[in-house]
């Protein structure tokens, strides 16, 4: 069988595809991905045949996929929940297609049509945790339960030796687009004042923006957080469905600190599972920060929660499970 992926041209949108592509391509199905070549090395990397339908970067439309589409004859579309485009133009040239979502179902009004909405009546693979879920999408929607696993790109865990210490280990990230410097030097100072561990990820901020910091933070602009995440005792993260999902998959408590899109209800979700706390901007303080972090650390009510929702992720469907149900939404075409 031939599966067609495509999705946004962005970590965020792209990597959440790619444990089920591989799987897909382990099953012995022939993959391609239609997708801006901002994220092909990985996909290449992991013989996943990554191209870019016509003049696309980012975002990918209907007649930017058509052509590919009638070239590849693909028996079966899965496409994230970032580009209706390509689920209109499957649906328009009559083969089936799969939403794939990258998260919690994101609210309207944040830039991206609701799946539910583009092209109603598709399943969709769902990485979230029903816990979590929006609870109309649960109820309203065919949803394959896939559980999430998080994949980042090869590189040395930024762990000095002193990481098998009783020192909790904290990780700061704002991701690749919401990170500032301001934010970053302010977060990773009041960090700095516990006795803990701090690993910072500053994305597209230049590590040496944040100045000279304490022997017990380090900062890298990238770190390969699917690898650095079992280690962690605590995330403080701005609310991305990527890095929200990958701390509740290894049980650790989050500050999330949101900062816009979908990361205000992310942060509303796991607050109110009781496995995080949330700071919203104008609550941001190097006291506020530190506190909960200390809070945050010890064993008790926050840790429990997480552990909870990452007991719940791990009786989730395997990739490699749904992979082989592939064929089943094929044939309903």
């Amino acid at each position: 069988m031939r599966v067609l992926f495509a999705g946004l041209a962005s970590v965020g949108h792209t990597y959440p595809l790619i444990p089920l592509a591989i799987a897909a391509r382990a099953a012995g199905h022939e993959v391609h991905f239609a997708v801006g070549e901002e994220v092909h090395a990985p996909l290449t990397a992991n013989g996943l045949r990554p191209f870019r339908p016509a003049d696309a970067f980012y975002e990918l439309y209907a007649e930017d996929l058509e052509p590919e589409l009638a070239r590849l004859r693909p028996d079966l579309v899965v496409h994230g929940w970032g580009v209706p485009g390509a689920a209109i133009a499957a649906r328009r040239a009559g083969i089936p297609g799969l939403w794939h979502g990258f998260g919690r179902l994101f609210p309207d009004g944040i830039g991206l049509e609701l799946p539910t909405k583009a092209v109603p009546g598709l399943p969709h693979v769902d990485i979230c945790p029903p816990s979590l879920q929006d609870k109309d999408f649960l109820a309203g929607e065919d949803r394959i339960e896939l559980r999430p696993v998080a994949f980042s790109e090869p590189g040395a865990l930024p762990l000095r030796d002193d990481h098998r210490t009783s020192r909790p280990l904290v990780y700061l990230t704002l991701g690749t687009a919401f990170g500032t410097p301001e934010l970053l030097t302010a977060v990773s100072r009041s960090l700095a004042a516990l006795d803990a561990r701090v690993v910072v990820a500053t994305g597209r901020v230049r590590p040496d923006r944040l100045g000279d910091l304490p022997d017990n933070v380090t900062a890298h602009q990238w770190v390969p957080q699917a690898d650095l995440l079992p280690h962690v005792d605590v995330v403080v993260h701005h609310g991305g469905s990527g890095t929200t999902l990958g701390a509740l998959t290894v049980g650790a408590p989050q500050l999330i600190l949101p900062q816009g899109a979908d990361q205000f209800a992310n942060a509303d979700a796991v607050t109110a599972a009781g496995a995080g706390v949330r700071l919203l901007p104008d609550e941001v303080s190097e006291e506020a920060v530190a506190s909960i972090v200390r809070t945050l650390s010890r064993p008790g009510g926050h840790s429990e929660a997480a552990r909870a929702i990452a007991e719940e992720i791990a009786r989730m469907p395997a990739p490699e499970d749904v992979a082989r149900r592939l064929p089943e939404y094929a044939e309903r075409g």
